[in-house]
C-alpha cells in the first residue's frame, strides 16, 4: 500500500499578509513535523478575499510567478521537505492577472502552476473584475508524491473540469477554496449550498474513482463597501476517498488543521469494481462542446 499524509489548513484571514503569512508557516512545520507529505492552503490565503468589491487598487495585491509570495513558500516547502499547494493572486503583466495555484516541490522548485478556468461573477464574488481566465488547460501537476489536479474553487462545480484531470492521469483532485454564505440567506438556505458544496464533489470523487481534497477559508469577512453584510466562510475542509466517502472534515466556523492518510493504491481497486472510464460513450458525447442543445439551433 503507498500511502499519501496531506495536512490540510483551513485559517480565518486579516487584512495583514504579514500575519497571514507568518500563521500558515507556522501551521505548515506542525503537519510536517507530523508526517505530512503534501500540505494544501486556501484559495488566495495571503490575504483577505478582495473579490467582494471591485476596486483597482486591489490589483496591487498582485505579483509575478515566480516572485516574492512564490519564493515564500519555496522557502518553506524547501525546509519543510514537503509538496506544498499554494494559492496566489497572480500578476502576469500589467492589465492581465489570474488566480493562480502554485505547486512547489519539496526542493523548492515550481513543479507547476495552474491557473484557474472558472470565474465567477456573482454579488460578493466579483471576480470577473479581477482574474483572466486559466489558459494552462486541465493538466495534472507532476510532484515527488504523484500527479496532482489542482483546480480551484468555481471550477469544482464542473464535471468536465474533473473528468479531464482524471483523463490526463491525475491521481488526487485538489481544490482550494474561498466560500461562504451571505448573511442575507436564510438558516435553510446556507445548508443547502454547503451541503451542495461537499455533494458534487463527492460526486466527482465517486464519478472518477479518485480522492478529493478541498481546503476552504473560515471566519467572516466583511464587505469594504458596505452594501451587502460580507462573507461568511463555511470552513468545513474536508477529504473524501474515491468512493465519495468522507474521511475527514474540518469545523464549519473554526480554524483547523487536519492530518490525513490515503491509500493512494486504492484507486485501482474502485476503478475496477466501477469501471466507469471503460464504459464512457466518446463516440456519444459530441454535444457536450456546445454552450446549450437547443431544440431547433440555429445555422
Amino acid at each position: 500500500m503507498r500511502t499519501l499524509t496531506i495536512g490540510l489548513i483551513q485559517q480565518a484571514n486579516s487584512q495583514h499578509t504579514a500575519d497571514n503569512r507568518s500563521r500558515l508557516a507556522a501551521k505548515i512545520r506542525k503537519l510536517a513535523h507530523e508526517g505530512c507529505q503534501l500540505v494544501v492552503l486556501q484559495e488566495l490565503h495571503d490575504s483577505l478575499y478582495f473579490c467582494q468589491t471591485e476596486n483597482v487598487e486591489r490589483f496591487n495585491l498582485a505579483q509575478p510567478i515566480p516572485g516574492e509570495a512564490s519564493s515564500f513558500y519555496a522557502q518553506i516547502a524547501k525546509e519543510c521537505g514537503i509538496v506544498l499547494v499554494s494559492s496566489l493572486f497572480e500578476k502576469r503583466s500589467a492589465g492581465l492577472y489570474h488566480n493562480t495555484a502554485v505547486v512547489l516541490e519539496r526542493d523548492g522548485t515550481i513543479a507547476g502552476i495552474y491557473r484557474k478556468m472558472h470565474i465567477p461573477d456573482d454579488p460578493a464574488y466579483y471576480e470577473k473584475f479581477y482574474f483572466t481566465p486559466g489558459d494552462t488547460g486541465f493538466l495534472p501537476i507532476q510532484t515527488s508524491v504523484g500527479k496532482l489536479g489542482v483546480l480551484v474553487c468555481w471550477d469544482q462545480w464542473y464535471p468536465e473540469a474533473a473528468r479531464l484531470m482524471a483523463l490526463h492521469g491525475a491521481e488526487i483532485l485538489i481544490y482550494p477554496t474561498a466560500i461562504g454564505f451571505e448573511s442575507s440567506d436564510t438558516p435553510d438556505e446556507q445548508q443547502r449550498q454547503r451541503e451542495a458544496w461537499i455533494t458534487v464533489q463527492r460526486g466527482h470523487a465517486v464519478a472518477n474513482g479518485l480522492p478529493v481534497v478541498a481546503v476552504n477559508r473560515v471566519g467572516r469577512e466583511t464587505d469594504p463597501s458596505g452594501l451587502t453584510q460580507g462573507i461568511t466562510f463555511w470552513g468545513s475542509s474536508f477529504v473524501c476517498g474515491a468512493q465519495g466517502e468522507i474521511i475527514a472534515q474540518a469545523p464549519t466556523s473554526e480554524e483547523a488543521e487536519l492530518t490525513v492518510s490515503l491509500d493512494m493504491e486504492r484507486t485501482e481497486a474502485v476503478r475496477r469494481w466501477w469501471p466507469f472510464l471503460r464504459d464512457r460513450r466518446i463516440d456519444a458525447y459530441g454535444e457536450i462542446m456546445q454552450r446549450y442543445c437547443d431544440e431547433n439551433p440555429k445555422s
